[in-house]
């Protein structure tokens, strides 16, 4: 059996301000309605005898994931949280050794959850030419046959012919120049590391084993304190954190003999800047890729990508990215794509956390939106999912005001419990141990108003709550 597992723990800096790091690219539509993290777990679904697929993803976007494994109707999942990330060789090595405890002659088919990949039918096809190799042992990873010479890739040489689709790998080589890169599509001897997998478990175990001795004996204590939580596989924090950081090209792939590459061409991109968008994107007549309420006048060349009631004007204009969310645009020439890293380092040091959050933060229960904020208060939309409801929690520094927008709320306040509906209102003094639930069956949309010295979120002592964070 093919056990698909999904890398979804990177933080998609490079697509700031649209991506941050509670909800990172992976989460997000970017090519289509579903999100690219969906997209990677429908594309596996279409390989015959495939199983449950095994997600590996960082302690904060679990609840994320679970929600978007259920709009895809995929109960079976298996959710593996890192509590410290490690890179992608003790993350492959959790999940081998958890695909292994189910079935020991599994197959682990290993897909980074935020790459598109246009056309599914050759996907599909190469992973199913590679299977021959595979059960002979062989570490397969797939190779894009490239159209470009691509400086931002690492390359994959080719050796001597497995069989009529899997060579030997001769050799991995690392982000080229660009004369280099020429010299290298030229050739047609290489291909780009596209960074997904094919091998038995086992395979790659007893070679992780091999090359990698104290990093796979620190990960098999690690999954040894695993544990179960709710539907997550969770496992010891403090542990996690002495595995040594690897990726599987440096301790596995380049220094086993058993490492072969199967070349596809399937419309791959790995998303990897705002200009790398732009190319996978429909474009207009000009050039343009343009998403949401935009304007383009004698403008050639250009993404944008506004939010909602917000409308962007362009007057000649070439080769700019704008990207807009409530709370930070970003504009800059398409060339100087890469550097968008360096405006998320810059955030970082300033202490700010527009890097960290948008505006609207996504959870569990539902979401809120800061609508305003000054000295000594904020005003928040909130919206609860049906059925749902907040922890029981109190605040030491501010109070709290309900006003119901629409649906109804049942309400916790120290020992009274009551009903709000719509136009109806509450005050929760500082202090007050409160919850807030949705008994009905639409969404709850309030408006929340605090008042106090203090207003972080950092500010909650939770007593009870339903999704284990208390």
């Amino acid at each position: 059996m093919i056990r698909p597992v999904i890398l979804s723990g990177g933080s998609g800096t490079r697509l700031w301000p649209l991506s941050r790091a509670n909800k990172p690219k992976q989460f997000l539509s970017l090519d289509g309605s579903d999100t690219l993290f969906q997209q990677t777990i429908s594309r596996a679904a279409k390989l015959s005898g495939v199983g449950a697929p095994l997600v590996v993803c960082s302690d904060q976007h679990r609840f994320m994931v679970a929600e978007q494994l259920q709009e895809l109707g995929i109960g079976e999942a298996t959710i593996l949280l890192e509590p410290v990330a490690r890179n992608t060789a003790p993350a492959i090595a959790l999940a081998a050794l958890a695909a292994m405890q189910d079935d020991p002659e599994a197959l682990l088919l290993v897909l980074p959850a935020d790459h598109i990949i246009k056309d599914n039918d050759a996907f599909v096809r190469a992973v199913e030419s590679a299977l021959p190799a595979t059960r002979e042992g062989w570490l397969v990873t797939f190779g894009i046959t490239p159209d470009e010479p691509e400086t931002g890739f690492g390359y994959i040489r080719k050796g001597d012919a497995l069989d009529a689709n899997a060579f030997k790998v001769e050799q991995f080589v690392e982000k080229p120049n660009q004369e280099t890169a020429e010299r290298y599509l030229a050739s047609g001897e290489y291909s780009w590391n596209s960074g997904m997998f094919l091998f038995k478990a086992t395979s790659f175990w007893s070679e992780l084993e091999k090359h990698a001795p104290e990093l796979a004996d620190a990960v098999h204590k690690v999954f040894a304190s695993a544990s179960r939580d709710l539907d997550f596989v969770r496992v010891d924090a403090d542990l996690m954190s002495l595995v040594p950081q690897d990726s599987i090209d440096y301790a596995v792939m380049e220094k086993t003999r058993l490492a072969a590459v199967v070349p596809v061409q399937c419309g791959w991109s790995d998303i990897g800047s705002w200009s790398a968008l732009w190319t996978t994107r429909d474009k207009d007549t000009d050039g343009n890729v343009l998403s949401g309420d935009v304007l383009a006048v004698d403008s050639t060349s250009n993404f944008v990508q506004t939010h909602d009631r917000h409308m962007v004007a362009l007057v000649g204009i070439t080769d700019l990215v704008v990207v807009t969310t409530p709370d930070a645009t970003l504009v800059m020439h398409r060339e100087q794509a890469q550097k968008v890293k360096s405006v998320v380092d810059a955030l970082k040091a300033d202490d700010r956390t527009e890097h960290l959050f948008h505006r609207k933060v996504y959870r569990p229960w539902g979401s809120y939106d800061s609508i305003d904020a000054g000295e000594r208060f904020q005003v928040k939309r909130i919206v609860v999912k049906a059925g749902a409801a907040l922890s029981l929690q109190k605040h030491h520094h501010r109070a709290e005001h309900w006003i119901v927008v629409s649906g109804t709320a049942e309400v916790t306040c120290d020992d009274k419990v009551f009903l709000l509906s719509e136009n109806q209102s509450t005050y929760l003094p500082l202090g007050s141990v409160h919850r807030l639930r949705n008994p009905g069956k639409v969404p709850l949309e309030l408006v929340e108003v605090q008042s106090g010295s203090y207003l972080g979120e950092d500010d909650i002592v939770r007593f009870e709550d339903v999704y284990g964070r208390a």
